[in-house]
Parts: C-alpha cells; sequence; structure tokens
C-alpha cells in the first residue's frame, strides 16, 4: 500500500530493495529503447552525424585537430558505403521513384568505382565541427578502437558506435532516480517519475552518434553535487573536488553548456555568501571551493588554451561562424528581431521544446514528428512546468526541495535565455537553419544538458497538478504519458524500420 500511498519508509529495506528493482528495470527498458531505435535509423542522419563521425575516427587515431581540416580518408571510406540518402532526399526525384540498392549490395565492381568517387568528394569537404570539446570524441574513439578489437568491421562497426548511447541512457536514468531520490526521499512517485521519463525520451539524438549524449550525464553528476552543497552544512573537500571535476567535464562534453554552469556557478557562490553571511565566517567550505578549482579549472584552461592557439577564441566557436558567415548585428537591430512579439515567442518556445523532447531528425526532407505532437509536447512542457512555478511559493516544500527547483528552474531559463540571445545577435545570411527568414535556434539538443533538472519540474508539476486526486492517479497519468512518449514516436518512426540501410538488413 506504500507504495500508492506516496509515502516512503527509508528504513524499511524490502521496500527500498523493491524501488531499485523498479529502477534497474527501468535503466533495461531505457537500453532496450535505444538499442532499437538506434539499429533502426541508417547512417548517416541530418543532424551532423557524418561530422561527428569524422572527428570520433581521428580521435581514435589520436589526430586532434588544429585547424580548420577535411574529412579523413578513413572516415571517407564509411561514409562513401553506409551514407544512406533518405533523410535529405524526396525518393520521388530519384528513378523509379525508390532509393538504389546499399552500396554494399552493388557488384564488387560499381562498388569499387562509386566509392573511389564518394570518397574523393567527401575528402574535399571540410569538417566544420573539429574545434569542437575532446570529451566525448576521446570516449567515443576509444569506443571504437574496442569495436575492431573485437572484431567489429563495416556497418557493424558502425552501429557498435552507436550502441555505446545504450550505456550512457541506462546511466542517465539512474542519475535521475538518485537527484530525485536525494531532493524527495517521501515521493515515490517522483522518485520513479523522473526515471520513468528518462527511460522513454523519444529524443533522436539518442540514437545518434553525437556529444549531445553526453551532456545530460555531465550535467545530471554537478546537479547532484549541487544538491549536495546545498544539503551540507559544510560541504568537504572531496565534495568539492567532484563537483569541480564533473563541471569541467560538463564543459568538455558540448560548449554550450555554458548557461548551465553559469548557474551551477552562481549557486556555489551563492552557498558560500550564506555560509559567511550567517556567522561571520565561511561555512560553505573554503576548503571545498579550493578543491573545486582544482578539480574544474586545469581541464578548461587547457582546452581553452589549445582553441584560443589553433582556432582563435576561446570556445572555438569562431571557425564554426566563420564557416556559415554568421555576422553580429549592429545593437541597434536587435529589438527589430520577431521574438519580441507573442507570435515570436511561441515560435522560438515551441521550436525549441518540441525538438527538446522528440529531436531534429528529417526523412525524405520532411520533419518526422507531427506538428500537433509538437504543440502537444510543447503545451504541456509551458503548463506543467507552470505549476511547479506556482508550488514553489507554497509551504509544502522544505528548503532544499525548494532550492532544488529553483536550480533547476535557473538551469532551464539560463539555457533557453542564452539562445534566444544568441538568436537575436546574430544576423544568419545565408544559412539554412537558423536563417534569416527563421532566425531562431530551434535545437532542443542543445538542452539536454539540463534534461534531469527538466523531467524534475515537469514530474513534479504533475505531482502538484494531481496532487488532491492521490498517488495511484498520479501514476496513471505517468503511465499515459509514457503511452503518448511510445505511441507517438513509433507512429512517427515506423518508415524506418523498413530502410535499407539500417542495422537490420547489414
Amino acid at each position: 500500500m506504500e507504495a500508492w500511498t506516496g509515502q516512503s519508509k527509508a528504513n524499511h529495506p524490502f521496500d527500498e530493495f523493491r524501488e531499485r528493482e523498479a529502477v534497474l528495470l527501468l535503466c533495461l527498458l531505457a537500453a532496450i529503447h535505444v538499442f532499437i531505435f538506434s539499429a533502426a535509423f541508417p547512417f548517416f542522419n541530418n543532424v551532423d552525424e557524418l561530422a561527428h563521425f569524422d572527428l570520433i575516427v581521428k580521435y581514435s587515431h589520436g589526430q586532434v585537430p588544429r585547424g580548420m581540416e577535411t574529412f579523413s580518408p578513413d572516415s571517407s571510406a564509411y561514409l562513401a558505403i553506409f551514407t544512406s540518402g533518405e533523410y535529405w532526399t524526396d525518393p520521388k526525384t530519384l528513378p523509379d521513384g525508390k532509393f538504389p540498392l546499399p552500396l554494399w549490395e552493388q557488384t564488387a565492381d560499381k562498388m569499387r568505382a562509386d566509392m573511389a568517387n564518394y570518397m574523393a568528394v567527401w575528402q574535399s569537404r571540410n569538417n566544420y565541427e573539429v574545434s569542437l570539446p575532446p570529451l566525448y570524441y576521446a570516449m567515443a574513439g576509444s569506443w571504437w578502437d574496442m569495436g575492431q578489437w573485437l572484431g567489429f568491421t563495416g556497418g557493424h562497426l558502425l552501429y557498435w558506435l552507436r550502441f555505446l548511447n545504450i550505456a550512457l541512457v541506462a546511466v542517465m536514468v539512474w542519475l535521475g532516480y538518485v537527484a530525485t531520490r536525494m531532493i524527495f526521499p517521501d515521493n515515490v512517485f517522483l522518485r520513479l517519475g523522473v526515471p520513468g521519463l528518462l527511460a522513454f525520451m523519444p529524443q533522436t539524438t539518442l540514437y545518434s552518434a553525437g556529444n549531445d549524449v553526453l551532456s545530460p550525464l555531465c550535467f545530471g553528476v554537478v546537479f547532484i553535487c549541487l544538491i549536495k552543497w546545498l544539503r551540507d552544512e559544510n560541504p568537504s573537500a572531496w565534495l568539492g573536488f567532484a563537483t569541480g571535476i564533473a563541471f569541467a567535464a560538463t564543459y568538455l562534453a558540448k560548449t554550450t553548456n555554458l548557461p548551465l554552469l553559469a548557474v551551477a556557478l552562481a549557486a556555489l557562490m551563492y552557498k558560500a555568501w550564506k555560509g559567511f553571511n550567517a556567522s561571520g565566517k565561511s561555512r560553505a567550505g573554503p576548503t571545498a571551493l579550493g578543491a573545486f578549482g582544482c578539480g574544474a579549472t586545469p581541464p578548461i584552461v587547457c582546452w581553452t588554451l589549445w582553441c584560443k592557439i589553433h582556432f582563435g577564441d576561446l570556445t572555438g566557436s569562431k571557425l564554426k561562424t566563420d564557416y556559415f558567415g554568421w555576422t553580429v548585428k549592429p545593437s541597434g537591430e536587435w529589438l527589430h528581431h520577431p521574438i519580441f512579439s507573442l507570435h515570436g515567442i511561441w515560435t522560438y518556445l515551441s521550436g525549441q521544446l518540441a525538438t527538446f523532447w522528440q529531436g531534429e531528425f528529417t526523412w525524405h526532407t520532411q520533419p518526422m514528428a507531427p506538428p500537433v505532437i509538437n504543440a502537444i509536447y510543447t503545451v504541456l512542457s509551458l503548463v506543467l512546468v507552470g505549476v511547479t512555478v506556482a508550488k514553489l511559493f507554497s509551504s509544502s516544500l522544505n528548503a532544499i526541495q525548494r532550492k532544488s527547483l529553483w536550480l533547476s528552474l535557473a538551469s532551464i531559463a539560463a539555457a533557453l535565455g542564452f539562445f534566444a540571445l544568441l538568436s537575436v545577435v546574430y544576423d544568419f545570411h545565408n544559412c539554412p537553419n537558423p536563417s534569416r527568414e527563421h532566425p531562431y535556434f530551434s535545437s532542443g539538443r542543445l538542452l539536454l544538458g539540463g534534461l534531469i533538472p527538466f523531467l524534475l519540474l515537469f514530474v513534479y508539476g504533475i505531482d502538484g497538478a494531481l496532487n488532491r486526486f492521490g498517488t495511484r492517479i498520479k501514476f496513471l497519468a505517468l503511465a499515459a504519458m509514457i503511452m503518448f512518449m511510445l505511441i507517438s514516436e513509433i507512429a512517427a518512426d515506423t518508415p524506418v524500420f523498413s530502410s535499407q540501410y539500417n542495422w537490420f538488413h547489414l
């Protein structure tokens, strides 16, 4: 009965064991979910997977880029053989209205001739992602080497690379449970709701080789460490060092995590100031803050210096903005941006939130996510986070819970504000996305570092909206949400399962 009343006895070993079994089951289901869809999508998708793959291969050889580079011969061979045009080509424009057989199923002579031509094309192209931070690429490069050592070759080696995400997502589900359990030890719905949604997240980035998948894990660890900082009277040096390492890892996973890290740093400074203000001396632990600096500073400084020396700026972003031709608009033009209207802010938020849930894959040139599903995700997100904001001013939360929810809200608001600012500041010229015609960042994958904090806000919104109905109804609502996620994802993604280019047809 306790599981349905929302009460938990922390000292009851059987209940705790049963709950952990449930979370481990969610980790397993998340792994199966990611495996099936990763295997179904052919290589290489329209969200820069080919550029990420080239970087992975280079890192596997110990080659850290030192400036703009073309695609390597090794990666070009895989790109020539296994690239599917189904993401960005309408079959109606092809002979007989259908895609040709994969290159590996062609005759040997045709395969050799086409492969040589395609490789020459790829090796003539620049990889505009070469300045991205190294953490994911070093990890994935080692995973690629392991796959070769295990004997995988060709397409099976490519999918081995994608299947790294299986382990990463399973860990992400567990981190979601750990974070929620620390904040709400007496609310079983929240403790299982957050990992439940993480397990079935229909975000297509999770089925792709790319650095976005690492952000939720790294910032998830930072978020857990921050909760401990807020909870502990005198944070230890070990906690400070662990927080610093996780902080650095988040930055080295993806530079666009900067707004999340700014919020994290502000939270640490707030903790230090409050500790000093209360007693006349810092209780927030000068030693812990020093240890944080020791963990965070060296990796970040080393990478920023590398970027400055080889790419011309501290973040490496200049290389990419130059490649796409973006320029900073005169400040007098900023307020003319359409985002400063009700329609514009809806366009921005709906674009970000819809792709945050579902991703950005196209199929036969068309977005895979139907507009009505995008609208549902956007409205649900805004309404349920709004419920959480309203509940933040209630008396039912203790200090740690309130601070943790405010921290979550600040993280998501900072990320959304950051990309709104970039949308306003840049003139995108001839870039296709964002563009002058649609000058909005609509890439929710760039917000994925805040996935665990966002789902904490989302699930707490469900809890608050259905509070009068009891925990059984809340779990039924959660089950309905998961079913909606699965059914809409399967409906949208069904065509990819019949692709001749995917893992099931190797």
